[in-house]
């Protein structure tokens, strides 16, 4: 069995669209998708109206929860600044969606899990089982980490949210994830230099018995194209968004 494990793709369906091309001609089993699939990028419209078109299952992200809703968990903890831009970028993006749309995105579930075989499921979730705002990164200390995926360690596991692709074992099992589809960036960057990567990330799951392999993949797409999408969208601090894909002066 083969699945496809893809994650973040934040509203940029040109990055969406590398990662399905990739995967053209290949056998895969069963795609899923771990969440904050729409909100951010130029193109929130298009990637729901591929996603629906698709029809796989959609783990519900932070950011999907926040499109929807208006509002998060972290915002009394996010700077005054950074909340407008946020919330100036979603009133965007919730308006290019259409009501059926939005009913669409409510179908998204906290998790999902995929039958492997007689005594193994993959255990699908955006930040951990319990939260979509939780954090897992290569490394989170390893209490910590037992007590976000512990009680999970029966499955395989994996996780969005921190777009960065790592495997970690738990028990006798392991978690991923698979980086991000939309908005992959180096962690180790000076923040006034910040720049997005012009590749799209994802994961592939192979189990054939008791053999299990996970394949890391890096894609790359038209940055260009994205740029161009970008200016033409109407979304709110556009230029900005244009910065990040642009060459390091």
């Amino acid at each position: 069995m083969r699945i496809a494990v893809i994650s973040d793709v934040h509203g940029n369906d040109i990055g969406f669209e590398a990662v399905l091309n990739d995967l053209r001609g290949e056998t895969i089993d069963q795609y899923v998708y771990l969440g904050d699939m729409i909100q951010g990028g130029p193109q929130p419209k298009q990637v729901v109206d591929r996603l629906r078109d698709l029809g796989a299952p959609v783990v519900l992200g932070n950011a999907d929860d926040f499109l929807l809703k208006g509002y998060s968990a972290e915002d009394a903890d996010t700077a005054p600044e950074r909340l407008l831009r946020l919330r100036t970028i979603r009133e965007w993006s919730i308006a290019q969606l259409d009501e059926a749309d939005r009913a669409y995105i409510g179908t998204f579930q906290p998790t999902v899990t995929i039958p492997l075989n007689a005594d193994k499921q993959l255990l699908c979730f955006h930040g951990s089982p319990a939260s979509f705002d939780e954090l897992i990164f290569p490394h989170t200390p390893e209490e910590e980490f037992e007590r976000m995926l512990g009680a999970y360690s029966q499955h395989i596991l994996t996780g969005g949210h921190t777009h960065m692709q790592q495997i970690r074992r738990i028990g006798d099992s392991f978690f991923f994830n698979p980086g991000s589809a939309g908005y992959a960036w180096s962690h180790n960057q000076p923040a006034d230099q910040f720049r997005a990567d012009p590749w799209a990330e994802y994961a592939l799951l192979s189990v054939d018995g008791g053999r299990i392999a996970v394949e890391f993949r890096k894609v790359p797409f038209d940055v260009a194209a994205l740029r161009e999408v970008y200016r033409r969208s109407g979304r709110p601090y556009v230029d900005e968004a244009i910065t990040q894909y642009s060459p390091r002066l």
